[in-house]
C-alpha cells in the first residue's frame, strides 16, 4: 500500500534528494532513540539541516528526552487540522523534530488511508532539510517495516543481550525476505569495549550469513557510559552535556560516517517513499 501510494505521488521535477536513515532494532531498550537524537544533533553541529521523525507513533518520547514543549503532533496532521510544517518543533542546534503522540493505540495502527495521508503530508513539506532520521518503534510491526523499507539506509541498533540479537535477526529477516532489503548497517550500543562491539557484530553477521542473503556493516560502537543516564535526567543530549565523554565521542564519529553515505541520484531500490516526496525548494 505505501509503495503504491509513493509511486502515485512521485514528483517529476525533483532537483535534490534527501538522505533518509531509519534507526531501528527490533527490541526495546537498546538505546535507539538516544542514538537517533544525539546523531541528529551531532550532524546539526557539523552544519547539516536535520529533521527527526518520531515514528514510534503510539509511544512517542523524542520530545520528552529533550524537554521540548509540543502543542501539536502527527495525529493532528492526519486529522487534517494542520500541516507537517506546523507541528515541527526546534531542538538543539536547529534540529527539527516531527513529534508523534503517546498513549494512543490508534496512532500505532494506522489504516491504509492514514498511511496515504502521512505520505501526502511529507509531499507538502516546505521546511528545508538535507537529512531525515526516522526513529522507529520497537518490534516488527507493519509500521516499523514500512518506515524501515522506506529509508535509504537501515541502521540496526543492538546491545549485548541474547534477546537483542534475536530480535535484530527477526527484523532483518522480515525486511530481507518480505520487503527486499539487502543492506543493513549495525551499531553496537552500550558495550564494554570496542572488542566486545566487534564480537557482538560477528555473532549477528554469522547468523544472517548462514540463513539470509544480506550484507551487514558495522558502522558504530558506542561504549556503555554513565553520562548517558545523566544527560537523560537533564533532558539534554550527551553530545552537548558531556561532549568529551566516551559515548558522545563515539556518536560524533558515527555521525561523521553517516555524512559520507551517498544519496542516490534518483529514487530506487525499495522505492523510498520519503525520498520520492522530499525535495529541496531552495536550490
Amino acid at each position: 500500500m505505501i509503495v503504491d501510494q509513493a509511486s502515485s505521488l512521485r514528483k517529476m521535477n525533483q532537483t535534490k534528494l534527501i538522505k533518509v536513515v531509519a534507526v531501528t532494532g527490533g527490541k526495546g531498550g537498546v538505546g535507539k532513540t538516544n542514538i537517533t537524537l544525539n546523531t541528529a544533533i551531532s550532524l546539526a553541529k557539523q552544519g547539516r539541516r536535520v529533521m527527526v521523525l518520531d515514528a514510534d507513533l503510539g509511544l512517542a518520547n523524542v520530545d520528552v528526552l529533550l524537554g521540548l514543549r509540543v502543542d501539536k503532533n502527527l495525529s493532528h496532521v492526519l486529522k487534517g487540522e494542520c500541516t507537517l510544517d506546523e507541528i515541527l518543533v526546534t531542538g538543539p542546534h536547529g534540529v527539527k523534530i516531527a513529534p508523534a503522540t503517546s498513549g494512543t493505540q490508534s496512532m500505532a495502527e494506522l489504516s491504509p488511508t492514514e498511511h496515504a495521508g502521512l505520505i501526502r503530508a511529507f509531499s507538502e513539506l516546505r521546511t528545508d532539510i538535507d537529512t531525515l532520521i526516522v526513529d522507529t518503534a520497537a518490534g516488527i510491526s507493519d509500521m516499523v517495516m514500512s518506515f524501515s523499507r522506506a529509508a535509504q539506509d537501515v541502521v540496526v541498533v543492538v546491545c549485548d543481550e541474547p534477546t537483542s540479537l534475536t530480535d535484530a535477526y527477526a527484523l532483518i529477516k522480515i525486511l530481507n525476505r518480505e520487503h527486499g532489503v539487502f543492506k543493513f548497517k549495525v551499531v553496537a550500543n552500550m558495550v564494554r569495549s570496542s572488542k566486545e562491539g566487534k564480537e557482538l557484530f560477528s555473532k549477528l553477521s554469522k547468523v544472517t550469513g548462514r540463513f539470509l542473503d544480506v550484507a551487514l556493516e558495522l558502522v558504530g560502537v558506542i561504549p556503555f557510559d554513565e553520562n548517558v543516564r545523566k544527560s537523560v535526567r537533564k533532558q539534554a543530549a550527551i553530545v552537548d552535556a558531556y561532549p568529551s565523554s566516551p559515548a558522545a565521542e563515539a556518536i560524533t564519529e558515527f555521525s561523521k560516517k553517516l555524512m559520507s553515505w551517498p544519496v542516490p541520484s534518483a529514487p530506487g531500490g525499495h522505492l523510498e517513499f520519503f525520498v520520492e516526496q522530499l525535495v529541496s525548494r531552495n536550490e
